[in-house]
């Protein structure tokens, strides 16, 4: 058996790349045969210069994250490959075009049974994330997530079969404690109680949050310290430099904390990292967003059995559940403190929290999850060979313009919408129809419901007016006016009436202030 694997990879340093590259060792070891032979990556880069990176060798193709063409090229590659079966990763940020919809084109190319594996998924999506899931999961075989909160996330917002989906935990090494653990030596931390956080840093990981906490920790605490782990995100170098770090460090130096925290500025590889996931006392993730479906670093944490306090967005919610770890609300320091202290002065507590996390994390390292991986692909692949080759959608979602209200706002004065034009060009010897401004009420408030969009909101009272202007004292409706405002008719068709009551309810049902539903019930 062979796959295909499409997402970032090492040596680009993203948490996706990492997670990839151990997702592949753990799937090919319950292969008898080269890493060659059962895998290929296609590679996703961030920039046009496809030699930006030295890949490996299983690396066979390279996708340039805003180059269209690319992903056309990639799936005709992988269609005329040897592989059974496709594993995709997806975040919104991997892929080019808006909320990424460039995988779209490229998914319908590929004619193997694909698996999306989804990192991140919103509660709130905008219109257009919340198409390229769906598209995504119409297009799958199977969608795997990390954690039960997306199922239901998916089912209830994204409308997906609970029967497609299926929850495979985030993976985690073997992460066993060292005999001597060469953290525990270093100069800075030697005889020193270590908070930590690791990975990619930005200004959402609330890292001044710990800060912050600091003065009533170290208070207690003398020896405490806490070490930032990791390269700031290459993507906010490039916006702001240094900007954060160097916005925490001032903020230490100003709560006179500064010799309690330390930078330790690079990306670790895995074995380095379990030295400092051994060596910390507590594992700190004072995310900010609540909307977080999974962190590889907490999962890592977990794994290692390390005491973690947490901020309680999702993943950490489901993942540090049982008393595997302490919440505390965001951006709350002085509740990190207290917890932290309070961990630090009972050694029981927190060795119950250790001894917790770490037997838990027994059930998530990675050959038991590439176990899991590799049942789902078999099924996958034997349920393609007896069905039919997939559809490819006459129309490419991705080449589909942007809405704009432009021409309808063309079309409508502030009587109603123009009946008809001539070329585009409003015809006003026509007049006006309730028939056609029924059909814009229903536009406007469906443009309002799903873009919130100014310009539909505006919309909407010019519709409403017009339909109220030709109701009857009976309760029915005119249906035709002039340019002139006077009434062509004295009681529109069984269609015309219909159209303007189903308008109405949905006004009703999907009015975006009281006061015109109101106006729908009169």
């Amino acid at each position: 058996m062979k796959i295909a694997y499409i997402s970032t990879y090492p040596p680009r340093e993203c948490g996706l790349a990492t997670f990839n590259c151990n997702l592949i060792k753990a799937i090919n070891a319950n292969f008898d045969q080269p890493i060659l032979e059962t895998s290929m990556v296609i590679a996703m880069n961030n920039s046009d210069d496809v030699a930006e990176y030295d890949y490996p060798k299983e690396v066979k193709f390279i996708i340039r994250q805003n180059n269209q063409d690319d992903y056309i090229a990639a799936a005709n590659f992988i269609n005329e490959s040897d592989v059974d079966a496709c594993i995709l990763q997806h975040e919104f940020g991997i892929y080019g075009g808006e909320s990424g919809i460039y995988v779209l084109p490229f998914i319908n190319q590929i004619e193997k049974p694909i698996i999306s594996i989804l990192h991140t998924i919103l509660n709130t999506p905008t219109y257009l994330q919340k198409s390229i899931i769906k598209e995504i999961a119409k297009r799958s075989a199977k969608i795997v997530v990390m954690s039960n909160k997306a199922v239901g996330f998916l089912e209830d917002i994204y409308q997906i079969a609970k029967e497609k989906i299926q929850v495979i935990e985030h993976g985690v090494p073997d992460l066993e404690a060292p005999a001597v653990n060469p953290i525990k030596s270093l100069p800075e931390l030697r005889d020193k109680k270590i908070l930590l956080t690791f990975g990619l840093i930005s200004r959402n990981k609330g890292l001044e949050t710990v800060v912050k906490a600091l003065p009533k920790i170290v208070s207690h605490h003398p020896n405490a310290v806490y070490v930032v782990l990791g390269n700031t995100h290459p993507g906010v170098v490039k916006d702001s430099g240094e900007e954060y770090r160097d916005y925490l460090k001032q903020l230490a130096s100003d709560l006179n904390v500064s010799d309690h925290l330390i930078f330790m500025n690079k990306f670790v590889v895995e074995e380095e990292l379990i030295d400092y996931l051994t060596a910390a006392d507590i594992y700190v993730t004072p995310y900010f967003n609540e909307a977080q479906i999974t962190s590889g670093t907490l999962s890592y944490a977990v794994g290692a059995g390390a005491a973690v306090v947490s901020t309680p967005y999702w993943h950490a919610q489901e993942l540090l559940d049982n008393n595997r770890g302490r919440l505390f609300n965001f951006k709350d320091d002085l509740g990190l403190a207290e917890i932290v202290n309070q961990l630090l002065d009972n050694p029981e507590k927190l060795k119950a929290l250790k001894r917790n996390a770490y037997e838990y994390g027994l059930q998530i390292r990675w050959p038991k999850i590439g176990k899991l991986f590799i049942d789902v692909v078999k099924k996958t692949a034997k349920k393609s060979d007896s069905s039919e080759k997939f559809l490819k959608q006459i129309i490419d979602k991705s080449l589909i313009p942007e809405f704009d209200l432009a021409y309808v706002k063309r079309l409508t004065d502030d009587t109603g919408i123009f009946q008809h034009a001539k070329y585009g060009i409003p015809n006003r010897k026509e007049g006006y129809c309730i028939d056609d401004n029924s059909r814009a009420l229903i536009m406007a408030l469906m443009a309002y419901q799903e873009n919130k969009n100014p310009e539909a909101l505006n919309l909407l009272p010019i519709y409403m007016s017009y339909i109220h202007d030709l109701q009857l004292e009976n309760g029915n409706f005119r249906n035709f006016t002039s340019f002139s405002r006077q009434f062509l008719d004295e009681e529109g068709s069984d269609d015309s009436f219909g159209r303007t009551v189903w308008a109405l309810g949905y006004l009703i049902h999907t009015a975006p202030n009281r006061s015109y539903a109101e106006f729908g019930y009169e």
